[in-house]
């Protein structure tokens, strides 16, 4: 019994060594076969399949036992249809061939398990198979084997099962999850080169990889764009002795030659190349124990913006400031949400978080890093992982940021996402553009305020004063509450103006509005010069008493005041004042008689000798009342 285990180990390494094969060759195979993998694939396992009968344990004469069954049943569940067809069908040929007693037994075999893989590639659907699907099939088959021997003709007869179950089920068992791994590890492999590829091909950059004697090994799609050639293939190989004037290739070749020997890269180095402006940045490439095999290259096309930069900077006006201060970051995080490149600007943009930017650090930690540093100020510390969450779904969007950091500096992130899901990101300094900004907005509110405040007192314009009374008319209206005017007149300021002079009737006039503002302090009151000696009151949500209340506060305020007016009747300055008040279905139909109404009482009060306050309804415009 131990010798015959021992063969089904030998059978084992067989199969497993003729997918370990099938796994390194496939690269080439596919590179070679473009759209023939499953054909390929389904060759590679009939081979293996014949090759495990070779090495079959003879039961008895014409009955065979081996491990044919994994590589058929994996044919089915990785390659579908079509490779297990092809499988199969090398398998029966074969085994047919061979002949035997139990010929038509092992034909039976080999279809079901083949069909049983098949089976699981068409559950999975479009899905990729697993680990634990390999191990599923596995059971699968070694159970099936089980119920073939007990229930086949030949087998049966033979009581196969007895002497053979254990170890054909087994060790086909174990022969299917081995080479399944061996699959996926390929596939795994096959998919990361693939994204790395698709990321290299399509970057809006020109990227290319060189070896050691500065000799391209590699280049992008901009690359053959920007000298010409219709595919990569027809620059690798060359060097820049094949591509520039030999001053130039020579002092391109000495700077790699220097970053590969000293180890350092080279970052945003100015090159001029076929009549542009690039900057370029070169990292060394190193082995498995650290020595320099070559370098990998970023070169960025700004001849656009160095030639803006010109521009601005001749014309020597704001942009030309901001535009100096901009060093572009770029970084690129796979599907993913890992870094898989970054320059030196995009950590230096960060300063506190730029340790964590590093090439395989996922997004979620380098957010963490900038909430550890408190680095931005554009979220709120007390949900940081729901922050972190929806910042790392939202990276493989395309998105423009504006954001602050702690310092106060600015930064516009800009995410592009590539067709492959590989998110591209360039960070600017736009610090200096922000400062501008603000400053334009706060001189704009400036004049704003300039435009409706009184030079002299300090208060609300004639200008704001009538923009104001529009939009607390229809307010009140609106909600049918009632809307209060007072108009303020200084009694014989002419004469005080005489008697004292300007600059004395000018200091009159800023007591007056100070003792106005004492009188009406809710925000929504609006104290205004109306014009000269003038002054209006605006009072929302105020009736006719409450109205002359704060007219008779203002009256004993300025009576406080104690201004001495030797040309008036009183021998103090003093002031008439006329108050109106409307309800919404008047101020509805007719806003302006509240001005017409306050004013009409203002004369009136002045008529009567001045010094006093007469109040007027508009719902009974004939009643006059005298308050003081």
């Amino acid at each position: 019994m131990n010798g015959i285990w021992g063969q089904f180990v030998g059978n084992l390494a067989f199969v497993s060594l003729a997918m370990s094969v099938w796994a390194q060759l496939s690269i080439w195979l596919r590179r070679r076969f473009v759209g023939h993998e499953k054909i390929l694939f389904g060759l590679t396992a009939g081979v293996a399949s014949i090759g495990s009968i070779l090495l079959a344990v003879e039961f008895s004469p014409g009955i065979h036992m081996d491990l044919r069954f994994a590589p058929l049943a994996l044919a089915g569940m990785f390659g579908g249809p079509m490779a297990a067809a092809l499988g199969a069908s090398l398998a029966i040929i074969y085994r047919v061939a061979l002949g035997g007693v139990a010929a038509s037994d092992g034909v039976v075999a080999i279809i079901l398990v083949t069909a049983m893989g098949l089976g699981v590639n068409l559950l999975l659907k479009k899905s990729s198979p697993r680990l634990p699907h390999v191990v599923v099939l596995g059971a699968a088959v070694g159970s099936l084997l089980l119920v073939l021997m007990a229930v086949l003709p030949t087998l049966s007869k033979v009581h196969a099962l007895a002497a053979m179950g254990l170890p054909m089920a087994a060790m086909n068992c174990a022969a299917i999850i081995v080479c399944g791994f061996i699959v996926l590890t390929t596939q795994h492999l096959e998919l990361e080169r693939r994204m790395l590829e698709t990321a290299f091909s399509q970057s809006p950059d020109y990227l290319y990889v060189k070896d050691r004697d500065s000799r391209f090994v590699t280049v992008n799609e901009n690359m053959i764009r920007l000298y010409r050639f219709k595919t990569t293939a027809e620059m690798v190989g060359l060097s820049d002795f094949d591509l520039h004037p030999p001053r130039l290739a020579e002092e391109l070749y000495h700077r790699e030659q220097e970053v590969m020997r000293t180890g350092v890269p080279l970052i945003d180095s100015l090159e001029h190349i076929e009549g542009r402006d690039l900057l370029a940045s070169k990292v060394p490439l190193r082995d498995n124990e650290g020595r320099v095999i070559g370098l990998a290259g970023v070169t960025r096309d700004i001849t656009e913006r160095t030639a803006l930069e010109r521009e601005v900077r001749e014309s020597k006006n704001l942009l030309s400031h901001a535009m100096s201060g901009m060093s572009d970051g770029f970084a690129m995080f796979d599907r993913q949400g890992y870094l898989i490149f970054c320059n030196e600007q995009y950590r230096s943009a960060f300063p506190l978080s730029g340790s964590a930017r590093v090439v395989g650090a996922h997004i979620s930690d380098i957010l963490r890093r900038v909430v550890e540093t408190r680095e931005r100020l554009d979220f709120s510390y007390d949900a940081v992982d729901d922050w972190i969450d929806e910042l790392s779904v939202t990276l493989h969007r395309n998105k423009d940021e504006e954001v602050q950091l702690q310092n106060g500096d600015w930064r516009s992130i800009k995410t592009r996402l590539a067709t492959d899901g590989t998110a591209m990101v360039v960070v600017s300094d736009i610090t200096v553009m922000k400062q501008a900004e603000i400053a334009l907005r706060l001189s704009a509110e400036q004049l704003k305020n300039l435009a409706e405040t009184d030079g002299l007192t300090g208060i609300v314009n004639r200008r704001a004063f009538d923009e104001a009374f529009v939009r607390e008319a229809a307010r009140c209206a609106r909600s049918d509450t009632p809307l209060s005017l007072l108009m303020i007149d200084i009694d014989r300021f002419k004469a005080y103006n005489d008697t004292y002079g300007h600059p004395v009737g000018d200091q009159c006039l800023r007591l007056v509005s100070k003792c106005l503002l004492n009188s009406a302090q809710r925000s929504a009151d609006i104290v205004a010069r109306y014009g000269g000696e003038e002054f209006v009151v605006l009072l929302p949500e105020t009736d006719e008493k409450a109205a002359a209340i704060v007219a008779q506060k203002f009256a004993r305020l300025l009576d406080e005041e104690e201004i001495v007016h030797s040309q008036s009747e009183f021998g103090r300055v003093t002031a008439s004042i006329g108050i109106a008040s409307a309800t919404g279905h008047v101020l509805q139909a007719e806003p302006s008689r509240l001005l017409l109404e306050a004013d009409a009482a203002l004369y009136q009060a002045k008529m009567l000798g001045r010094n006093r306050v007469l109040v007027r309804t508009l719902a009974d415009a004939a009643g006059v009342k005298m308050a003081g």
